[in-house]
């Protein structure tokens, strides 16, 4: 893969290309038959030109036995011959002056070693030649927005043009996302598979949608992205340009994750540390074609929130139930109506009617379809909601359209007349039928949101894509990058490291003597807690190597015993001596890890310390670095955050001070250098507004003659 200015002109010649080349053409291939099918399905405008070994002509396409042989000029070929022959053919359409290509052709890096083998001669031919391809294994595009087309992926016609892109690793799922937004009449702007990605990958594709004005709305299909830094830079530019980009990610069960290998021949990555990214990076992650599609066509048609609730109105109670249940479950925020709006509408309402969000308008609204006229604005002008969606039925007979045709011009007018967008929300996913169709052009609407569940999803995710908008807008400069710094060695040292960059730790001293641990404890003036001292071994306990509640009385006897014990175990670490540290008592551990995951850099997991990282798995993943706020946000989202508040009687935790600890823990792991694998601290120990790390664990990652762990 490649990036930067020279890949981006490189993709703009590729993807506006309209006279190709089919290189494998021939009346008697499946995949030919396809490909010009679709030339004309999409309604392409350009010279098609057919090239085989036997220069026959194809579908009707004057036929040519090398691309040198076709006079008119040609601006991309598609190549579908077998494997060993692509490369030929590509030196072939190079010599012609092309280099726009995509290839169809499988048998690469998906069908193991020998594929392998192909791909990576093919990149060759394709650098030392000057050519740009798709590829291989890849269904190519369709840019809808301009015409041009060099594809296999299916589409349904007539072709609804709209603002989404569709980007996929999967040539058979972008059909199915193609289907299933013109089932929904949703319009579309660019489609493509992405295939092995050789040289151009899903990332450079993403980041050149992001500057491609005919498309509002980014989707993707994603099994693994080869190239994070890429697509960091795009969401990035996503943000800021406020276009939303829309995924699905593979590859969060053990199952998914070798389909998708066996699939693209490519590693799906740590899915909760991708999890982490979509949220640092505004990415909207979805769990189905069906969630993606409603969320891309909802964020198409609102944009980002400038205020943060979301109201509904309906003519259904039951409908209203079952929305703020959902609301609850997907994260939709659906705020009381203000008091002055509550006047309001109880004024316009019949008296049983119920100023709630969401809102009932009952039946009267069936006698009096004007009610939606002057209910409505109302709405629209709560200085609690940004965003007023409709909840009504969808006509699927003849008899059905009377009903929808007395409300929706209303409802269309109301919205129109606030200078809004009108958006309407059905209570079942169902296709968008000549009978919908009929009704919604007469009235003008344009946006409709089938499935209230897909609904309610897509709205929870409108609003944390809004937020993060917002909180990206007040993101300070990102500070500069901390030297590394030696390696701390020894307990003492990685303590120090951890208090430098405002770790609170617990006290502690190393003693070499069982009258000096007797000494030490008497001097802690309570029960105290010793450790063997030693950088070789991981896991203290395991080996004999810790003694709790431990007095003056009984000191040097856990001395001498966990030195002994230590030897038996492990009699080939050197030992320090033996730390004494206060014990504590009450409070909550808290467990902090920080990986360096291979894709995406160091990441932070937050979660209850102890045996209850394991057992109860409610941890919440970041990527570093993280703001104090990033913090908070991470221990509120724990399942076990009431912990904080006191529960059952207990103190209540000053969560902004354990906040800066764990910020402090993260800013002590960048410190670390490239060379840190693993930073953990199990546990943090907190009480009120008391925070201390009480032990640590490092990991290198590279390897040396000496121990490639610390733990302290």
């Amino acid at each position: 893969m490649t990036g930067g200015e020279g890949l981006s002109a490189a993709l703009d010649r590729l993807f506006s290309a309209t006279d190709i080349a089919l290189i494998g053409a021939s009346d008697r291939s499946t995949w030919s038959h396809m490909i010009v099918r679709r030339f004309r399905d999409f309604g392409h405008q350009g010279q098609l030109h057919a090239v085989n070994r036997e220069g026959k002509s194809a579908h009707g396409l004057p036929g040519y036995r090398s691309c040198r042989d076709i006079a008119d000029p040609v601006q991309a070929a598609i190549i579908f011959v077998p494997a060993q022959a692509v490369a030929s053919a590509m030196e072939d359409a190079a010599d012609a002056g092309i280099t726009s290509m995509v290839v169809l052709s499988s048998g690469f890096a998906e069908a193991g070693a020998q594929g392998e083998a192909l791909q990576r001669e093919l990149v060759a031919t394709a650098h030392r030649r000057g050519v740009t391809f798709f590829g291989p294994n890849s269904l190519g595009f369709a840019n809808i927005a301009s015409g041009a087309v060099a594809t296999a992926i299916g589409t349904r016609v007539p072709v609804i043009k709209g603002g989404i892109a569709i980007v996929s690793q999967s040539g058979a799922v972008a059909n199915e996302i193609a289907k299933f937004a013109h089932q929904q009449g949703i319009g579309l702007s660019f489609v493509c598979a992405t295939g092995n990605e050789a040289m151009v990958g899903l990332a450079d594709v993403v980041d050149y949608l992001v500057d491609d004005p005919a498309t509002r709305v980014i989707t993707a299909y994603v099994e693994s992205v080869g190239d994070t830094e890429r697509l960091r830079k795009a969401a990035r530019r996503a943000l800021v340009a406020r276009k939303p980009i829309v995924l699905i990610k593979v590859g969060s069960s053990p199952v998914s994750a070798q389909v998708a290998r066996a699939h693209t021949g490519a590693l799906v990555g740590d899915d909760r540390v991708f999890d982490a990214a979509c949220h640092e990076l505004g990415l909207i992650r979805v769990r189905s074609i069906e969630e993606m599609m409603v969320t891309a066509a909802l964020v198409d048609a609102s944009g980002p929130l400038e205020r943060p609730g979301i109201a509904l109105a309906s003519v259904s109670g039951g409908g209203c139930g079952m929305f703020a249940d959902l609301a609850q479950q997907h994260g939709v925020p659906i705020p009381p109506f203000s008091p002055a709006t509550c006047v309001k509408l109880r004024q316009l309402l019949p008296s049983f009617a119920a100023s709630l969000n969401p809102l009932d308008m009952t039946g009267a609204v069936l006698q009096d379809p004007s009610l939606w006229a002057r209910a409505l604005p109302i709405l629209f002008d709560d200085p609690g909601i940004g965003l007023v969606v409709t909840l009504i039925a969808m006509p699927g007979t003849q008899p059905e359209m009377a009903t929808c045709e007395a409300h929706w011009p209303v409802i269309a007018k109301a919205y129109r007349d606030a200078g809004k967008r009108p958006l309407l929300i059905t209570q079942v996913i169902q296709p968008m039928g000549p009978e919908a169709q009929q009704v919604a052009q007469a009235s003008g609407l344009t946006d409709i949101i089938f499935g209230m569940d897909f609904g309610a999803r897509a709205l929870g995710h409108l609003a944390r894509w809004s937020s993060r908008i917002a909180a990206s807008m007040a993101e300070p400069e990102p500070a500069a990058p901390l030297q590394p710094i030696p390696r701390p060695i020894g307990e003492r040292a990685a303590l120090e490291h951890l208090s430098l960059h405002g770790v609170p730790v617990v006290p502690g001293v190393v003693v070499t003597s069982g009258a000096d641990a007797a000494a030490a404890v008497q001097a802690l003036g309570g029960k105290a807690a010793l450790k063997i001292a030693s950088a070789q071994i991981e896991h203290k306990t395991e080996v004999g190597g810790v003694q709790l509640g431990i007095t003056p009385d009984n000191a040097a006897r856990a001395f001498t015993e966990i030195c002994a014990d230590v030897a038996r175990a492990r009699p080939d670490a050197q030992c320090d001596g033996v730390i004494v540290s206060p014990m504590r008592s009450g409070g909550l551990e808290l467990f902090v890890g920080i990986t360096r995951d291979p894709d995406w850099g160091l990441a932070i997991s937050v979660g209850l310390g102890g045996v209850w990282i394991e057992l109860l798995n409610d941890s919440v993943v970041r990527l570093l670095p993280i703001t104090d706020a990033d913090a908070q946000d991470m221990l509120r989202s724990l399942r076990a955050a009431r912990l904080f508040d006191g529960y059952r009687g207990a103190s209540a935790i000053d969560t902004a001070k354990l906040a800066e600890a764990i910020v402090g823990i993260a800013n002590a792991a960048i410190a670390l250098g490239p060379s840190l694998a693993v930073l953990e601290i199990n546990p943090l120990w907190v009480r009120g507004s008391s925070v201390e790390a009480f032990d640590a664990l490092i990991v290198w990652e590279e390897r040396h003659t000496e121990p490639d762990f610390l733990e302290y």
